[in-house]
């Protein structure tokens, strides 16, 4: 079996837990709790008849006190940059996170979400601005952890670019 350790990065209260809650075990919760350190889930998935264990890390959301420590990257295969698509700070946040990313640990395979599509009539995020990220080559996933929409998809896109990747 091949094990995979992907990490959930972006900023506070984008809904990296609630994604990881949907993906796992598909429920979702109103109530907000932040994250301290780091939250490891795991689940296993066959793709291509290859069984892949991933080991989800769910590091707190990067604030103006605190900073990713580069300790938890280590040893990821990829990574997933949540943006919640009504707060377009956000979106300045996930592309800083990319950029630490890269420099700590290299390129890796990753896919931005941009979440709460179920709030889409209140999203700040344009679609200019998604597809500047896309020109980038960058894949990009609108996700609802509350509906689930789009979360297999993306876990599924990623884990498949890290079994490409080997």
């Amino acid at each position: 079996m091949i094990k995979k350790k992907i990490c959930m990065l972006g900023s506070f209260a984008v809904g990296k837990t609630s994604l990881v809650q949907q993906y796992v075990s598909s429920i979702f919760s109103e109530k907000y709790h932040t994250t301290i350190g780091v939250k490891i889930d795991k689940k296993t998935v066959t793709i291509d008849g290859q069984e892949v264990n991933l080991m989800l890390w769910d590091i707190h959301g990067e604030d103006e006190y605190q900073h990713i420590q580069a300790s938890y990257l280590i040893g990821a295969a990829g990574y997933f940059i949540v943006i919640d698509g009504t707060r377009s700070n956000t979106l300045e946040v996930g592309q800083s996170i990319h950029a630490f990313t890269v420099d700590k640990i290299g390129h890796k395979p990753f896919i931005v979400l941009i979440n709460k599509s179920d709030l889409v009539d209140d999203w700040a995020i344009e679609d200019y601005q998604i597809e500047e990220l896309q020109q980038k080559g960058w894949e990009v996933i609108r996700t609802s952890a509350k509906t689930g929409e789009g979360v297999e998809q993306a876990f599924l896109n990623l884990t498949t670019k890290l079994l490409d990747s080997k």
